[in-house]
């Protein structure tokens, strides 16, 4: 000890005389020791602001709603994926309630028939629904007997028919095609027809517009008003000219007591002539055509044998008749024959 007194820290002298015996601080005291020490009365906080003076003075606290606390401690993301899980699961409830109500809709309930009933449909006229009813068969269905379509039939597939079918009106807008098929009465095509197979027509066919033959045209007769080549026309047989005889008037040619003939038609024919006493040069005879030509034809006259070839012969033509003549008076008690023929 260097005999120095030691001395109590302000803050221990001031908390002991502050405090009474039974522990508690003793304000009455400390109100005078403050008063004579000169200095003015403190707080019971002026040794811990003195101590912190930087530290803000503590906030009352506030009372925190349930959603508050709750959005402090959940992620914004995890309420985004619950979010999107409830209404995925929305939807599939709303999908599963429509296909269990569209399962008990299509169930039909069935019913066993009897033999009785069955009877009474056999023999009598049912009726399944209205008009505005659809029947659906999903599978496949067999008709023992007749079946009766009173209004229209459509057809959204193809049509196979095994046995005959009999229509009595048949109107086809589309493409088809018929095996084998036979017409009892007339049948009309509004369009373009194209037939790949053979044809058949038992009775007449008759066309009032124009026909186009891609290949052969085979026919034993063929009676046409106007025929009308644009190629060669090639014959294997022999070309028979029929139609009516025409008529004939004679000539001073055939003299007294001659006479004329005619076999043929307009188109071609022969003619025989016997003169009589007499003769002089001229016609022997003048042909008149049944029908007449359009425009003056072409008369191409042959004489048959070597008495009509020593004549002098000359034909006058027009679009009603032609005549065969003679340019010298011929012999008396001849006989003559020509052969013609006339093309327009």
């Amino acid at each position: 000890m260097d005999g120095s007194s030691v001395s109590t820290p302000p803050e221990a002298d001031s908390s002991l005389e502050g405090e009474s015996l039974d522990g508690a601080p003793d304000s009455a005291a400390a109100e005078p020791a403050a008063a004579d020490s000169g200095q003015p009365a403190s707080s019971p906080d002026s040794d811990s602001l003195e101590s912190a003076p930087n530290q803000p003075a503590p906030s009352p606290k506030r009372q925190l709603s349930f959603f508050q606390r709750l959005r402090r401690r959940i992620n914004v993301y995890v309420l985004l994926f619950i979010l999107i899980l409830v209404i995925a699961g929305v939807i599939m409830l709303v999908a599963y309630l429509q296909e269990h109500q569209q399962t008990k809709t299509n169930h039909f309930q069935t019913q066993t028939l009897s033999q009785k009933t069955l009877d009474q449909l056999a023999n009598g006229d049912v009726t399944v629904g209205n008009g505005q009813s659809v029947l659906n068969v999903q599978s496949s269905a067999v008709f023992a007997g007749q079946v009766l379509i009173r209004q229209n039939l459509q057809v959204a597939g193809n049509l196979e028919i095994g046995g005959t079918v009999a229509l009595s009106n048949l109107t086809v807008n589309g493409a088809s095609q018929f095996g084998q098929t036979t017409v009892n009465k007339n049948l009309a095509v509004a369009g373009d027809s194209a037939v790949q197979g053979g044809q058949t027509v038992a009775k007449s066919l008759q066309v009032n517009g124009s026909g186009n033959f891609g290949g052969p045209l085979s026919a034993p007769q063929i009676t046409t008003s106007g025929l009308q080549l644009n190629g060669d026309l090639l014959l294997t047989h022999h070309i028979s000219a029929g139609g009516p005889t025409p008529s004939r008037s004679n000539g001073p040619a055939l003299g007294s007591g001659g006479s004329a003939s005619i076999s043929g038609s307009d188109t071609a024919g022969s003619i025989s002539i016997n003169t009589g006493g007499g003769p002089a040069a001229g016609c022997f005879v003048t042909i008149n055509f049944t029908t007449h030509f359009n425009a003056t034809p072409h008369v191409l006259v042959t004489p048959v044998g070597s008495a009509a070839g020593g004549l002098s012969y000359y034909v006058d033509r027009s679009t009603t008749s032609f005549s065969i003549c003679d340019a010298a008076a011929p012999p008396a008690g001849s006989s003559f024959g020509f052969d013609y023929f006339v093309v327009d």
